[in-house]
Formats: structure tokens, sequence, C-alpha cells
């Protein structure tokens, strides 16, 4: 009897354990599957926004969605074609922005406003950008429109030659933002009495031809521009494009308020091929600034770096400056600026940096050569040129055959070595920057630069700018100037160059000179270059 209820009592306690186990499994297996489903159920509350706003959504003030998330007939994420699944849509949509393969009216940045990209109202800071310019359409409606999406408001164009022609002139005039100023008689007059004549800080780039004389020209026409920009205000020619990996109104918003001038290093433009046409939407490899480097990698790699060029980079090192326009503000050159009463506070910025298109093309070679009436000389190129390399250029360009020429171009300017590209690349020497290409791409694509131009030749330019651009009294003609403010004679007949020239003499050395473009240190230098 014992053994049978112990038999019993073990069956039971099997029993209880089997029923105790049976029941943990299934709340296990229910945890299981519930806890799934109701994570999935979290994730797709969390990603559905059926009846509220997306914050993203209102990017733009007149764009329903985020590009890439229209939902409209058009090219909403309903509307694929027979036959095409939403994967290959999705990549179309993202085909369609970047690229501007669009079929609808907007151009590849619907975050802006419209086409003309006019939101010079509401844009703080203000942002002006001035430069002095004989280029055509070609080269400076893509340099106004990428700044326009970087977030430039004002452009003040100094325009000659050919950008003065009727027809481009016509264009510029057109743009919201733009503001042309031509280099007539009456222009030139009024710089011949600046006082910057009876300054030292320039006089040492009077009356030299060539890039002297431009130099002088372009300093005239900042201190001009002075008086029409707002808030901030940088110089650059047409060659030039400022980069910034986010925002450039907010970087300046960030800058301190007691900071006058903040400094762009400038990275130049490293070619691979010798039959670039249209640089901007070509180019993406540049040389980086030497402040942009640590020391170290800067001078181990100078001379692979180099390549038996004169310095680091092919001209100059010394970057641009944007200034904070205030009370009595003026130029230091083409590259800096001062104020006639205190010396600016200046910082470097490590974010940002001007983008330099040096001799990206061939014919550079030659029309630097055009541009200038010196004997291709050492001795004679130094009238007309400040840096080593475009004296260099110009001897070979006004001696050499045109193969000698590209043979000279290909070994001094064109990066035809892969393995050294791709060391340089690794070293951080060597960057790769898309940003204008893509951009101007889209641009050109998008239609923008067409449709500016169409609507310029519905318009009639008007009778006073007319007659300034094609006036006999421009000095401007054929492009090139007569440069009255730099030949003035007084009442006798008498050239006022001597007597200017005795400024040299009695400067009392407080006041800086001019900033002229300055070469990279070279492998023996140890400090860096400075910008005073």
């Amino acid at each position: 009897m014992d053994e049978l209820k112990n038999q019993r009592q073990n069956g039971s306690h099997s029993l209880i354990l089997f029923s105790l186990s049976t029941h943990l499994f299934s709340r296990l297996l229910l945890l299981l599957t519930v806890l799934p489903l109701t994570l999935a159920s979290f994730a797709f509350v969390l990603q559905w926004r059926g009846g509220v706003t997306d914050p993203l959504s209102r990017w733009s003030p007149d764009q329903p969605d985020f590009p890439g998330m229209s939902s409209d007939a058009d090219g909403g994420a309903n509307s694929h074609p027979a036959g095409t699944s939403h994967l290959q849509s999705a990549s179309s949509d993202c085909a369609t922005i970047l690229l501007g393969h669009s079929s609808n009216k907007h151009p590849s940045f619907p975050y802006f406003r419209d086409w003309k990209l006019d939101y010079s109202s509401d844009l703080r800071p203000k942002i002006c950008i001035t430069t002095s310019t004989s280029a055509g359409l070609e080269q400076t409606l893509p340099w106004i429109f990428y700044h326009k999406v970087i977030g430039v408001s004002s452009f003040l164009l100094f325009v000659e030659g050919k950008a003065a022609s009727p027809n481009v002139s016509r264009v510029l005039e057109s743009i919201p933002g733009v503001k042309v100023i031509y280099r007539t008689r009456e222009l030139e007059e009024q710089q011949a009495k600046s006082r910057i004549w009876n300054e030292t800080w320039l006089a040492s780039f009077f009356y030299k031809p060539c890039n002297y004389e431009l130099f002088v020209k372009q300093s005239l026409n900042m201190e001009m521009a002075i008086v029409m920009a707002r808030v901030w205000f940088v110089f650059l020619v047409l060659n030039y494009y400022l980069y910034i990996s986010y925002s450039l109104r907010q970087l300046l918003s960030d800058v301190p308020g007691n900071v006058d001038m903040v400094i762009f290093p400038n990275y130049e433009s490293s070619v691979e091929r010798d039959d670039i046409k249209e640089p901007f939407s070509e180019v993406s490899m540049f040389k980086k600034n030497y402040d942009h480097l640590p020391k170290d990698v800067y001078f181990g790699n100078y001379k692979e770096a180099t390549r038996g060029n004169p310095n680091y980079f092919l001209t100059y090192g010394n970057g641009k400056a944007a200034a904070r326009v205030q009370d009595h503000l003026r130029p230091n050159g083409a590259h800096r600026w001062h104020n006639y009463m205190k010396t600016p506070n200046e910082i470097k910025l490590d974010e940002a940096a001007v983008l330099h298109y040096t001799y990206p093309k061939f014919s550079d070679l030659t029309s630097r050569r055009d541009r200038c009436g010196c004997k291709p000389t050492k001795e004679d190129v130094k009238r007309c040129f400040m840096l080593d390399f475009d004296r260099a250029a110009f001897i070979i360009a006004s001696t050499a055959t045109e193969e000698e020429m590209l043979q000279w171009y290909r070994e001094r300017v064109v990066w035809t070595d892969k393995t050294l590209n791709l060391k340089l690349l690794r070293k951080g020497i060597l960057t790769r920057i898309y940003s204008p290409m893509v951009i101007i791409q889209s641009l050109r694509e998008s239609g923008v630069f067409r449709s500016v131009i169409a609507k310029a030749a519905e318009t009639t330019l008007s009778k006073d700018n007319f007659l300034k651009s094609v006036d006999s009294n421009n000095s401007t003609r054929n492009g090139r100037s007569e440069n009255i403010f730099s030949r003035k004679f007084d009442a006798n007949g008498v050239s006022q160059s001597t007597a200017r020239r005795i400024l040299e003499v009695i400067d009392d050395g407080l006041t800086p000179s001019a900033v002229p473009p300055l070469s990279p240190p070279r492998l023996d230098h140890s400090n860096p270059i400075t910008s005073s």
C-alpha cells in the first residue's frame, strides 16, 4: 500500500511539474508573439504621419513636401507608372532632384522659392560679393547662381569688355540682387579723386602694367562698393568659389560681434586633364591650403606636391577675406580689408575655404599672354606679374610652339600621375570637392540659365545703361582700359606720378601696405604666412 501511495504522489508531482512547464511555455510563447507585434506597432505609430504636419514639409513655404516625398499626381509616391516598382521610382525621384530631370517647371532646388532664387529681402545676415569682370555669360551666370544657392544675397559687378556688352549686361541686370556698374569715363574720373591716391599703402602698385594695374583697379572698385554693401562683404573674381560644408549665413551669423574680418584660406584646383572646357563643372580635385594641413604633412610632402613648380601652389596661398561693413572700412588690396580708425580684429576660418580655379584650361596660358604687353624676359615680366609661376607661364606662352606649350602645361599643371594623386589624397594634401560641380550641373539641367536669358530677351535694356555700355566714352570698349585714373596730368601737362611716388618715401610705417597675393611658405620656411 505504501508503495502504491508513493507512486500516486510521484505521479501527482510529475503532473504538477508538467502543468507548470506547459504554463510557463505558453506564457513565453505569448510574450515572444506579442513583443514583436508591439514593437512593430510602435514603430508604425512613430513613422505614421497621417493627419500630422511633418516639420520637414515646412522647409519651403511653397513646396508641400520635402524633395522626393511629393504625393501629387505628377511625381508622388503613389504615381508609379505601370510595371515600375516603388524602388525604381524612388531611385528616379533622387535622380530628378539631383540632376534636374523633372517634367514640371520647378528647378532642381525646389526648397528655394522660385527659379530666380530671389530671397534677398528676408535672409540674415546680408552677404554681398563684388567682382571686376570682363567675362561672358558662360562664366558669369554659374558663378552668380552658385553663390545665390549658398546664401549670398547681393552682387556688385564692375563690368567692362564683353561683360559690358548690351547682350550680356541686359541679362545681368535682370537677375534679382545683381547691380551692374559700368567702367565709364565718369566712373574713372570719380575714382581718380579717391583718397587712395594720396595715401601710401597702395603706392607700390601704382603705374605698373598688367597684374599690378588690375590690382589697383580692383582696390578702387572695392572702395566704391563698400558704400553699397551691407553687413558682410567679400571681393571675388569669377574663378573663385566660396566653399562651406553647411550654411554660409550660419557661419557668418556665428562670428562674434567684435570680429571685423574673416579669412577664407584658398584651395587650388588640380586638373586631371588637359582638355577641360568648363572648369566649374569638370574639376573636383583641389590642393588644400597650408592653414588646413598639419605642419608635418605639409612640409613632409612639399616636394611631391610642388612637382617642380616654384611653389606649393601655382599662384598664391593667402586666401580671401570677408569684412563686416562698418564706418571707415577700406580695402587693403584685393585680398584683405583694413580700417582707417583701427586695426581690424580678424580670424581665419577652419570650416570654410575659397576654391581657386588656377589655369584650369590650356587656353589660360595664351589668354594671359594676350592681355599683357610685356617682353618675355625674366627681367621684364617682373613689371607685369607678382608671382613666379605667372611669370614662367607668360614666358612659355610667348616663346614656345603650341606643342611645347602643351607639354609644359601637362608637366606643370595637369595631374596625370594617378599613383601620386592617390597618395596625396590619402595624406590629405589633395581633396575631392563636388559641391560646385553638382550645384552648377543641377542649375544648368533644370533650365535656370536658359530661363534668365530668355526672360532678359523679352525686356529692353534701359536707354541710359545701353548708352553706357556702347558709348564711345566708355574706356573699356574692345576690352582694354585706358586707365584714366592712373595716368592723370596736372594743368601744365606734367604727370602726377612723380609727386605720388614721393609718398613712398615719407611713409611713416604705421599704415600697413596692401596685402598682395603671396605664395605659401616654402620648404625652408618655419613660420606660416601671415595676413598683415
